[in-house]
């Protein structure tokens, strides 16, 4: 059966970050993940996460520029360096942590830039990170983010994510499939899901069209779960949405799965 992690950037936000930790394990969840897990040192995330009896998910590759409208660099050509410094910095950090994924992401291509030129760079920059991510015993991937959240996004076609992974055919590579981001530019999720399943090494839901719990709008969280299972999936499925309200109160839909507000 999927595990439901809960995104600790999108859930829980009313409370300081080191309190998301234990407010997760209260509601049911035992698994997390991370988009900006630098901001707390790697000793203290791991402390956190074993106090409260959680196992990190999926973490991102670190991104030094966020603030400014950096999205990463593995798609930028002439960044190679750094992309190799986020990488380097970012597996030891996961293998401290115990986080076995890790999000590798794309970036925003300057306007007019070459994009068959960043394709084949982002190839390469890939199949660096499935080596290294290897080496280490963990697993890169890759996410497909529609171009209304990330404007010019270099990564924005599922399909397109599916085929660089099948390109690169590294055991260590494997696809972040967003049922939120996949809906909203491809749809057919179910078949999506049947066809691309043995690429498939992490999974996020949302609701759509909001970004809210999936429990309401184009998303059918029971059915797209349980396809899941049937399929034979037994890995994570990240809730990276942002709840209407107290994030606790918003998780009635997710019971069959072991979750609850406290109390």
């Amino acid at each position: 059966m999927p595990r439901l992690a809960a995104n600790l950037d999108f859930l829980f936000t009313d409370r300081p970050l080191e309190a998301r930790f234990d407010a997760a394990a209260a509601c049911g969840f035992s698994g997390i993940e991370m988009l900006f897990a630098d901001r707390l040192p790697a000793p203290t995330l791991r402390a956190a996460l074993d106090a409260a009896g959680l196992e990190a998910a999926l973490i991102n590759i670190a991104v030094d520029d966020w603030a400014a409208g950096g999205r990463g660099c593995a798609a930028l050509p002439g960044h190679e360096d750094r992309f190799r410094r986020a990488l380097i910095e970012s597996v030891e950090r996961a293998v401290a942590v115990g986080a076995r994924r890790l999000h590798v992401l794309a970036g925003i291509p300057e306007t007019g830039a070459d994009l068959a030129y960043a394709r084949a760079s982002y190839k390469r920059n890939l199949h660096e990170a499935a080596e290294t991510a290897a080496a280490a015993g963990i697993v890169a991937t890759i996410e497909a983010i529609n171009p209304r959240d990330m404007p010019g996004y270099f990564l924005a076609d599922p399909d397109e994510a599916a085929a660089i992974v099948r390109e690169i055919n590294h055991p260590s590579l494997k696809l972040q499939f967003d049922l939120y981001h996949t809906q909203i530019t491809r749809g057919d999720l179910t078949r999506r899901l049947d066809a691309q399943l043995p690429l498939i090494g992490h999974v996020q839901i949302a609701g759509v069209p909001d970004r809210a719990e999936p429990d309401q709008g184009e998303i059918a969280p029971a059915h797209l779960l349980d396809r899941l299972d049937t399929l034979g999936y037994d890995g994570w499925v990240g809730l990276e949405y942002r709840p209407r309200g107290r994030t606790e109160d918003g998780l009635g839909w997710a019971a069959p799965w072991g979750i609850r507000g406290p109390g």
